[in-house]
């Protein structure tokens, strides 16, 4: 792989962060002001929901400008259009419940696919008028009258997203809300939510499969968006395949993020040399990449398809467990990497909820995204390795990095740069 370089960068705010950041700025008394989100097809699509559904929303370059109604929705009759967000689209329904009007969410065929019966359920158990057309999917026409709150039980065994979404609207209710969680994969993600909930003001504790939020007001205020830790996997991955250095700046041991976890517990069980900071992190590629065998991933799920990408050049089979939420994203991904993966000539196997990988040597292939961001993104990194690689829509990105290419292709001429 020839002389390890070194490369520096700084990437796009978090998705997730910025998600929760415009949900937590709606309901906060005030003005808020959110530094570094994240601009692409996702963010801007909640963003224009907000601004749908009445609430001030100004965006600048760098900073976006929130004025926010403890409320809910400023409007009385609002339609908001989620795109293809999943997280708009499971978060929205609990924001405009708050509110007093009818409201509908609604989004792109894509997303009207994906189901949402755990979050119409506890809803509907919180007294919500929800009206769904088409079983649990959307368009979900809501007539909202505010929310008592009081007990309620959620299953985000296929999505925390229901999870974090009851916690988000909690305070706003009457009485908050007393929350039993059924069953959760991407428990870093609710926790994501619940610290940047009390960094907003709100009273949350949580007990085990227990979280509390008692009722209260979010406080306006300035809120940094860190660097985003899934899109920074692929770039320790292109690092662990190579065997140069990368320095991702802004995302450091103070990281909200759980999958920051991902270099720094499943590539450093590769081999990677990985050196956490308080305001970077730095992965450095082993000459040879180490197989970590089994690797349990509920909880870092977004990340799966980046080991799987990397697999086919460890030393061993890779078998990645404990995913089975992750054929309810965008795509259905363990089928959609093992189909990737076998157009390259690599062998896979896979069941419900794992997908296996042997070693192998890939062959440039045109690979099939399904219009799933992850799945570009994440065969960019073999095609680090696998000249001619090409994808059937590689625009797919701008869900989550609009300049991913440009940005991938950055980092590697800097290591060519002697």
């Amino acid at each position: 792989m020839g002389t390890s370089s070194t490369a520096t960068v700084r990437l796009p705010g978090s998705k997730s962060v910025t998600a929760r950041a415009l949900f937590l700025a709606a309901l906060a008394d005030g003005t808020s002001r959110l530094i570094s989100p994240l601009e692409s097809a996702d963010t801007v699509a909640f963003a224009g929901a907000l601004s749908a559904l009445g609430f001030p929303v100004r965006r600048d370059e760098d900073v976006w400008t929130i004025t926010g109604n403890p409320s809910g929705p400023p409007a009385e009759a609002a339609s908001a259009w989620c795109h293809d967000s999943g997280t708009a689209a499971r978060f929205l329904p609990a924001l405009v419940s708050l509110g007093t009007g009818d409201f509908t969410i609604d989004a792109s065929d894509q997303m009207r696919a994906r189901p949402m019966g755990p979050l119409l359920r506890a809803l509907r158990a919180l007294d919500v008028r929800v009206r769904a057309e088409d079983g649990d999917r959307l368009p979900w026409r809501i007539s909202a009258d505010g929310v008592a709150g009081g007990p309620v039980q959620i299953d985000a065994g296929t999505s925390s997203q229901y999870l974090s979404a009851l916690c988000l609207m909690a305070p706003a209710t009457k009485n908050g809300l007393d929350i039993a969680v059924l069953d959760e994969v991407s428990v870093p993600y609710v926790e994501m939510t619940l610290a940047m909930m009390r960094d907003f003001g709100a009273v949350v504790a949580r007990d085990g499969s227990r979280i509390v939020v008692e009722p209260g007001t979010y406080q306006a205020r300035e809120y940094v968006i860190e660097p985003d830790a899934s899109t920074a996997s692929y770039f320790f991955a292109a690092a662990a395949v190579t065997g140069n250095t990368v320095t991702v700046l802004g995302l450091g041991r103070r990281s909200l993020q759980g999958d920051l976890r991902f270099a720094t517990e499943v590539l450093a069980a590769m081999g990677c040399r990985v050196t956490v900071e308080d305001d970077r992190t730095t992965v450095t590629g082993p000459a040879v990449l180490r197989s970590p065998g089994e690797v349990v991933m509920r909880d870092i799920s977004d990340t799966m398809m980046t080991l799987a990408a990397i697999a086919p050049f460890a030393d061993g089979p890779v078998r990645i467990t404990d995913v089975g939420n992750v054929r309810f994203k965008e795509s259905d991904r363990i089928d959609a990497m093992a189909a990737a993966l076998g157009a390259c000539g690599i062998t896979t196997s896979s069941g419900p909820d794992w997908l296996e990988i042997v070693p192998g040597v890939p062959r440039a292939a045109r690979i099939r995204t399904h219009a799933d961001h992850r799945i570009a993104m994440s065969m960019s990194v073999l095609g680090i390795r696998t000249p001619g690689l090409e994808f059937d829509d590689p625009d797919c990105v701008r869900k989550t990095v609009p300049d991913f290419h440009h940005r991938f292709a950055d980092l590697q001429r800097a290591w060519r740069q002697p």
